[in-house]
């Protein structure tokens, strides 16, 4: 099996197939199930499998039914390792996407209960040997001789919780300080999560770019103080979304005195998709396997999104500033009150990229074009397509750079292939990357820890332990999600009021960040801390921030490859 095939397994298959593990002290041997078959295999003939990749008689009588690519998945799980102490193990245990994960085991396991939670907890944690985590560690660990397996929900699982879930865990859990026991006792200049002073109205406006013949509707959020003094922010929407998907934050910013405007992308929002789909009502992500692969394959066909839009979309926040500028000088009710001069990019998913694309960011695109005409890596995941439809864009390099943006924070960005190795290290802004641990749609690792690596700049890595894709989105967008089924590329999301602690943090990383851009940045700076993010942590969810990975940490990632493309395969 070739190595980074292996890699790709490390965490996703171990979790799923470790819960298959057996007897600790002689840990003679497993129950493994499936379907109306059963076979009791010892527990050495699974460790010379590690060692030999070769089945033992019992082994191939299970497995025989096993395809190809499960047999790889199975083996590179059990000879894969997981570099963790246990220490961290315990504390992503103690989070609720911990228990999750535990309460997965225990249900593959077949030993789905309040008591077999702790009991599977405590194994994991004492499974650990020399900082590393195995199957072979698992079976030694287990003190009890009536493990049974079941291996059609241990391949599901494997499915949902699978390698880039499991590689993300570890590199945030390993990207600050061990979390002490007492929350740090911050002396802060004010509370960054309250709302403002300032009374905020909003105004709608229909700009038109006679040059590019698009339409390009834009809100405006506006303290009653508004002044051309503080900067601007701008906004930027994740793909087949609205300009109200961060409605929460902006009317926030606005009422610390912040002027944000908030435009939609015509060729990429919501509106475009229902044109495409004919479907003038109802909701448009449905998780229905089916659904997802037409929506995949539509992408890939440049039906739903074309490669050129990718460009567009940092055009039209140029031409919204330049408008933005006009309107700052001869309009009666916005005259005076827009610094388009110093201005705070704000985008979420499919808009990260825009706003690092706009930040200087140059696309990139030979080795796209190449690792893009793998179907396989296409095929259901929204968020590699989504990067893979510029392929077809005649030059291979873009620069899109405004130099009136000043900072950018680019929420879960789809990161991994736009930029290639050194497009990022163009960007010459403080920029932040936010990532979320269990986002399915731009897995963390490939698309933001990975990418954080290749930037020179000032930079921030914000992580979200327990946060999914659409947790920073505003619940009025996410009412759709509830009761939606988990498949390997969406379901699962914490949205709404589960993801509360979420976007009180995005408050005050934001406001952390504009005000960098002003007279208050050491004022402020505090907001940008580890310690602030340990503060403010929360069960259901563990911030981590840091300025630069760990030594241990960049050292993982350069075995890896330093390289995001090699992850995305088999996901």
């Amino acid at each position: 099996m070739p190595k980074q095939h292996r890699h790709l397994w490390i965490l996703g298959a171990l979790t799923a197939f470790s819960l298959s593990n057996s007897p600790v002290r002689a840990a003679e041997q497993i129950v493994l199930r499936r379907g109306d078959s059963q076979e009791v295999v010892k527990v050495k003939e699974i460790a010379d499998l590690a060692q030999s990749g070769e089945l033992s008689p019992s082994l191939e009588r299970i497995a025989g039914g096993l395809s190809p690519q499960q047999r790889d998945r199975a083996l590179a799980a059990l000879r894969a390792k997981l570099p963790i102490s246990p220490d961290r193990m315990a504390d992503f245990l103690e989070t609720d996407l911990g228990e999750r994960v535990v309460k997965a085991i225990a249900k593959v396991a077949e030993k789905d209960g309040a008591i077999e939670y702790f009991f599977f907890k405590r194994i994991l944690i004492s499974a650990v040997r020399n900082a590393d985590l195995s199957i072979v560690g698992f079976l030694e660990a287990y003190p009890q001789e009536d493990l049974v397996l079941d291996l059609d929900l241990a391949f599901n699982t494997l499915q949902i919780f699978n390698a880039p879930f499991w590689q993300t865990q570890a590199f945030l859990l390993s990207i600050s300080p061990q979390r002490s026991p007492n929350r740090p006792d911050l002396d802060l200049p004010f509370d960054p999560t309250q709302r403002g002073t300032e009374q905020v109205t909003t105004q709608n406006l229909q700009l038109y770019d006679a040059k590019r013949d698009r339409d390009i509707p834009l809100k405006l959020y506006l303290p009653a103080a508004a002044s051309d003094r503080k900067p601007l922010i701008l906004f930027t929407h994740g793909l087949f979304s609205v300009e109200r998907e961060l409605t929460y934050l902006a009317e926030h910013l606005a009422s610390h005195g912040y002027v944000v405007a908030v435009p939609e992308h015509p060729g990429s929002n919501e509106a475009h998709l229902r044109q495409v789909l004919n479907k003038p009502s109802g909701s448009l992500f449905d998780t229905d396997p089916a659904y997802l692969a037409r929506l995949a394959s539509l992408m890939q066909e440049g039906k739903l999104l074309s490669g050129e839009e990718l460009l567009e979309r940092p055009r039209d926040l140029s031409f919204v500033l330049d408008e933005l500028a006009r309107l700052n000088q001869n309009s009666e009710t916005l005259n005076g009150k827009l610094n388009t001069q110093n201005v705070l990019v704000v985008g979420y998913s499919l808009g990260g990229a825009t706003a690092l694309s706009i930040a200087g960011g140059e696309l990139q695109l030979e080795t796209l074009k190449q690792r893009c005409q793998d179907q396989n890596l296409l095929a259901g995941n929204l968020g590699i397509a989504a990067q893979c439809v510029v392929r077809d864009l005649p030059q291979n390099r873009y620069q899109l750079r405004d130099d009136r943006v000043k900072a950018v924070i680019a929420l879960s960005p789809s990161a991994s292939l736009l930029f290639g190795d050194t497009g990022l290290a163009q960007i010459k802004i403080p920029t932040l990357l936010w990532a979320e641990s269990a986002d399915k749609t731009t897995p963390a690792l490939a698309e933001q820890i990975i990418p954080f690596t290749h930037l020179n700049a000032p930079k921030w890595l914000v992580g979200a332990l327990g946060g999914t894709h659409l947790s920073v989105k505003d619940p009025i967008t996410t009412t759709d999600q509830a009761g939606q089924p988990e498949t390997p590329y969406s379901g699962g999301e914490v949205v709404g009021f589960a993801a509360y602690d979420v976007r009180n943090y995005l408050k005050a990383i934001a406001l952390g960040m504009v005000a960098q851009l002003t007279d208050e940045a050491d004022n402020s700076a505090i907001f940008l801390t580890p310690e602030y993010a340990e503060s403010v942590s929360t069960k259901r969810f563990e911030f981590r921030l840091v300025r630069e990975l760990p030594p241990e940490v960049q050292a993982e990632i350069e075995k890896l490859g330093g390289r995001t493309n090699s992850l995305e395969e088999g996901k």
